[in-house]
């Protein structure tokens, strides 16, 4: 799969892994985030590897990042979206997501799903719905692995 590059607004919008800065990724991740507050890098660094990554660069620096962890035929899941602070305001989330799912490939996805606690408007605008049968979903949570991980090292 051929990675893409496309300026917009002075930003640059990658899928080309060699450009986006996974320290920084971590950086955020594991300090700004609410989700995995002090993720390990090497954690950070194997889900990028492992899903198809999107970056947003304003020069070197991060503006913002989103990965879909996927088959790449049936089905994915969006995951670590986010903006950095500085950056927010510019409708930057919505063309990063306008760009994933204009994909061939994302398009012939049977299911692609998310968990937000606060940008249900961002993705209704691209099709996202709650599930029809909420009492059919269910899932393993472990929301406080690595912030239990690092505790337990101190």
């Amino acid at each position: 799969m051929q990675p893409f590059t496309v300026e917009h607004l002075g930003y640059t919008f990658t899928s080309d892994k060699a450009l986006i800065p996974v320290e920084a990724v971590h950086a955020w991740l594991s300090k700004e985030s609410y989700w995995v507050q002090d993720i390990p890098l090497d954690v950070v660094k194997k889900s990028f590897e492992n899903s198809f990554t999107v970056g947003i660069l304003r020069g070197d620096e991060l503006a913002g990042y989103a990965r879909l962890a996927t088959d790449y035929a049936t089905l994915a899941i969006l995951a670590d979206v986010f903006v950095t602070e500085p950056h927010r305001g510019q409708g930057l989330s919505k063309k990063m997501i306008e760009l994933i799912m204009d994909l061939d490939w994302v398009k012939k996805l049977r299911s692609i799903t998310l968990g937000t606690r606060d940008a249900q408007g961002l993705y209704a605008r691209f099709g996202f719905v709650n599930p029809e049968n909420p009492e059919r979903v269910m899932m393993l949570r472990r929301p406080d692995i690595y912030t239990n991980a690092v505790n337990a090292t101190r």
